[in-house]
Order: C-alpha cells, then sequence, then structure tokens
C-alpha cells in the first residue's frame, strides 16, 4: 500500500471511495456527482486528496483537505473534511496512516496544523485522540445554512 497525492488522473480511483463516503454519511449514492465535485476540486486544485492505493492499484482509503488560514495565527491551516476508509480495508490501519500522512502534508506546507469536526457518536473519535489530536473544550463552532 502507499498514499499519494491525488491527481486528475485518479479521479475514477476516487470516484466509488467518495461516493461511498457519502453513503455513509447517509445520503444517496450519486457517482455522477461525486465524480464532477471530485473533478472540480482537482481541477481548481482547491483541495488536497490523499489517496491509499494498494499495490494492484485498488483505492483503499482517501483524505480530503481543504486550505484555510488562522488570522490570529497568520498562517495557513489545512481542514481535514473527509477520512474514509473502503470497509474491505477497515481495521487495517489505513486510518492511521492517513492522517499520519496528512500531519506530514501539513507540516511540510508550513501549515499551522490540521483541524476536523465530526459526529460526536464517531467512533474514529479514538483514533483521533490516540493520534494527538484535542477536542476543543474553549470554542463552540457554529453553522449557519442556506
Amino acid at each position: 500500500m502507499r498514499i499519494i497525492k491525488a491527481t486528475l488522473e485518479d479521479l475514477e480511483t476516487i470516484v466509488p471511495l467518495f461516493d461511498g463516503y457519502r453513503v455513509f454519511y447517509k445520503q444517496r449514492s450519486d457517482p455522477s456527482a461525486a465524480r464532477t465535485f471530485i473533478r472540480a476540486r482537482l481541477q481548481k486544485e482547491d483541495s488536497v486528496i490523499l489517496l491509499a492505493v494498494s499495490d494492484q492499484g485498488e483505492g483503499m482509503g482517501f483524505t480530503q483537505l481543504y486550505p484555510s488560514f488562522s488570522s490570529v495565527s497568520m498562517q495557513g491551516v489545512y481542514i481535514l473534511n473527509d477520512l474514509f476508509v473502503s470497509e474491505v480495508h477497515r481495521g487495517k490501519g489505513l486510518g492511521e496512516a492517513l492522517l499520519e500522512q496528512a500531519k506530514e502534508f501539513a507540516r511540510k506546507e508550513g501549515s499551522r496544523g490540521l483541524t476536523l469536526e465530526t459526529a460526536i457518536d464517531n467512533p474514529a473519535r479514538r483514533l483521533y485522540e490516540r493520534l494527538g489530536w484535542k477536542k476543543d473544550d474553549e470554542v463552540f463552532h457554529y453553522t449557519w445554512e442556506i
């Protein structure tokens, strides 16, 4: 297994993983829309997708990072928005490997770090905490949606 920074050439490998990620979060499967969305991210280079690929070229999992900024620290920061490992590859350490690769990517980019949000019942919380992620108890996060 290897983890690569995905390019447009990896689109068809990412699509079923991204669609599976959305289905995991109770969205309707829509590979066509997933392809359009991921193609736009890769073409516009407005996200970074780290893709776990088997030695045979099979997509095993991914994480997607969106760049942002901290005005207070005057540094870049990445939002780890998506983390997904296909069901057949779970329990093999891929989630941890993807998270560690995301940390290394952020370091190399000179970023302040990574941030994420997750559901309070997401079992991945244990992994985040084991890998040194800190739950923020000092601020509230708010959303506004149309």
